[in-house]
């Protein structure tokens, strides 16, 4: 996954867990030397940094010997370095935004065109709610590269006998990320042939989805292990609330418009849902950093209803420790 939050060894996990630093020194320099003593001498240059990483990650998958790989894609899909598996499990795609304009083109159409790209030739693909255009583009995907695909039901749905499913992620747009997950999650089960959790209706690869809308995933009473699984996620930096002493700080990475208004959705509910007090004892300030090309004046005014008392605005400064360690 990425990007990482405090030390780079976050991106590649192991149950969960980032990988040593022994574990990432080893397999590091391990694949940085196989690939210095192979370059083309021509071209001689080593892959960039997410490349490398994302080679590295697979290494490490393969040394280790993990029963199931979860890949996230870096940016887009289509062109992105991770889609060089040809035959994954299964596939998903969250909710579409507006990001990475400059690479994956200006409107939600050409995004949901590039995030279609990582979809496989009979390999069950399962996205969430979404605009009628960019469904309609992934849809064409589809199609185009004979992949059946699916549409989560809502979390909902999986709630029977007045059982509410609890997320460890705050947020109410969590909920459809937690449909797709146990999705994905059946899948996976199914091919290791577990039965019970309800089959798909067969789509034929090829067939003539244009016209209709995209068929409905069957819903399945989730495992107690999936019910676990949604309730003790975390994922910190995200929707995240984290007491200290006086200071109480909301944390979270939104970085697009509709991100940006998950997130003030759940900071209204989970900080301002109390009157402020008039004896001046609680300040609410907003720390706010954006990197790349976002239009940070559009993120910036989606924060108004938040009604911060200062606003501090942090720069992008890159430190070079030379006494730190590898994987720090």
């Amino acid at each position: 996954s990425s990007p990482h939050l405090v030390q780079v060894r976050e991106r590649i996990r192991i149950n969960g867990q980032p990988i040593s630093k022994e574990l990432f020194s080893k397999y590091f320099w391990l694949v940085y030397n196989r690939l210095e003593e192979t370059k083309d001498p021509v071209h001689a240059s080593m892959p960039a940094y997410f490349r490398f990483l994302t080679i590295m990650a697979f290494h490490v998958f393969l040394q280790e010997k993990v029963d199931l790989a979860v890949v996230e894609v870096g940016i887009g899909g289509a062109y992105d370095c991770t889609n060089i598996i040809r035959a994954p499990v299964v596939c998903g795609i969250s909710s579409l935004g507006i990001d990475h304009t400059s690479i994956l083109g200006d409107t939600m159409e050409k995004i949901a065109w590039q995030k279609g790209g990582i979809f496989k030739p009979g390999v069950p693909a399962f996205t969430v709610a979404q605009p009628e255009r960019p469904l309609e583009v992934l849809r064409e995907r589809a199609r185009e590269l004979e992949c059946p695909l699916y549409l989560c039901p809502e979390l909902d749905a999986f709630e029977g006998d007045h059982r509410a499913l609890q997320l460890g992620l705050a947020g109410a747009h969590q909920r459809s990320n937690a449909a797709l997950a146990l999705q994905l999650a059946r899948t996976w089960l199914q091919c290791r042939g577990c039965g019970g959790l309800g089959e798909l209706q067969e789509v034929l690869p090829g067939a003539e989805l244009t016209g209709r809308p995209v068929p409905l995933a069957p819903t399945f009473r989730p495992s107690d292990a999936m019910i676990q699984g949604l309730r003790d996620t975390e994922w910190l930096g995200r929707t995240q609330v984290l007491p200290r002493g006086p200071v109480t700080w909301y944390l979270d990475g939104a970085h697009t418009t509709s991100s940006v208004q998950a997130c003030v959705r759940w900071f209204r509910q989970a900080a301002l849902n109390q009157d402020k007090p008039h004896d001046g004892s609680e300040v609410r300030v907003l720390l706010f950093n954006a990197t790349g090309d976002r239009d940070t004046a559009a993120l910036l005014k989606l924060l108004l209803p938040c009604h911060f008392d200062y606003a501090v605005f942090c720069p992008n400064f890159t430190e070079v420790s030379m006494a730190s360690n590898v994987g720090e």
